[in-house]
């Protein structure tokens, strides 16, 4: 039995199989086990040996038989961009199906990995799941995504030649940090006692806001904070992020310390505030006279006008 023999065989016993499995789906059993393990080419070798089968069908039709309607996308190729830790579905709406079978692989360069296939879900990973929603649409879900989940995924139908629809996920980190007066990012804050905190967290490349900036100081949240009083958070939300400003007035102490800002459990960032009791803050953000490096310097600018009398 020659090579080409032997692979019309081959994809009869695939054909047979897969009914079998298709079969078992009224059950609740899986219909392939042990699928997953397949080769990263299993699609493309499969459908090579169809050929001459689907070569067969075409001839059919030019002898009058009414062909069997070929299935189609309702949607094309596109993009989606989902926010990190958001849930996602890949949709992918097919008309004309008939008793094919549906499948979503993930493409990481040449290699393919199985997701789902048919109502069964193969990947290792629990966060995907195929979410089937009536009347057509085989929706790949995917939960709380992360940068490592972006990339090129495909939906594919059990038809030769191959029918393909590829989704480029992708995942937009936001960020997030505390900024002073003058715009630029601070990691360390300085007050006198007595005058009033103003911290402002910029929260931006969020794509679609859902969640609530939060502010801390410590463990302790600060947004209905009302046992000290005097604070105050004003909170505004935009179409690509959110600006938040922490007011807390008459400033002592016990106010010193971490605070952090948070866009709700995705991204936070911190800054540490120091409230100085009789120090000048501006002398302790940026130096003084007294600096070190200063006096050094003063006394070889001396040393030179004395070389030069």
């Amino acid at each position: 039995m020659d090579l080409r023999v032997t692979s019309i065989v081959l994809a009869i016993f695939v054909v047979n199989v897969v009914h079998t499995g298709i079969a078992s789906v009224a059950v609740g059993s899986k219909p392939f086990p042990g699928l997953e393990n397949l080769p990263k080419s299993f699609w493309h070798e499969l459908s090579s040996p169809f050929t001459e089968a689907y070569e067969e069908e075409s001839s059919a039709t030019e002898n009058g038989a009414t062909p069997e309607p070929r299935p189609f996308f309702e949607d094309p190729d596109g993009n989606v961009t989902v926010q990190l830790g958001a849930h996602v579905y890949l949709h992918c709406r097919v008309e004309n199906l008939q008793k094919r079978t549906i499948s979503w692989v993930r493409r990481r360069g040449s290699e393919l990995h199985l997701l789902t296939f048919g109502i069964h879900t193969y990947s290792s990973d629990s966060r995907f799941s195929l979410d089937y929603q009536s009347p057509n649409d085989w929706r790949l879900l995917l939960r709380s995504a992360t940068e490592r989940d972006a990339g090129i995924y495909e939906c594919q139908v059990s038809v030769h030649p191959p029918l393909t629809r590829t989704v480029h996920l992708i995942v937009s980190v936001p960020r997030v940090e505390i900024i002073d007066e003058h715009g630029t990012s601070a990691s360390d804050k300085f007050y006198k006692a007595g005058s009033t905190i103003e911290l402002k967290c910029v929260v931006s490349k969020v794509p679609h806001p859902s969640g609530y900036v939060t502010w801390r100081h410590g463990s302790r949240m600060l947004n209905y904070d009302t046992i000290r009083g005097g604070i105050s958070v004003k909170t505004d939300m935009g179409a690509e992020g959110a600006t938040s400003r922490l007011y807390i007035a008459n400033a002592n102490k016990k106010d010193s310390g971490n605070y952090s800002c948070a866009l709700a459990d995705v991204a936070a960032t911190i800054v540490s505030v120091h409230v100085l009791n009789g120090e000048n803050p501006a002398a302790m953000q940026h130096g003084d006279s007294s600096n070190p490096n200063s006096t050094v310097v003063g006394v070889i600018l001396l040393t030179l006008l004395t070389f030069l009398r």
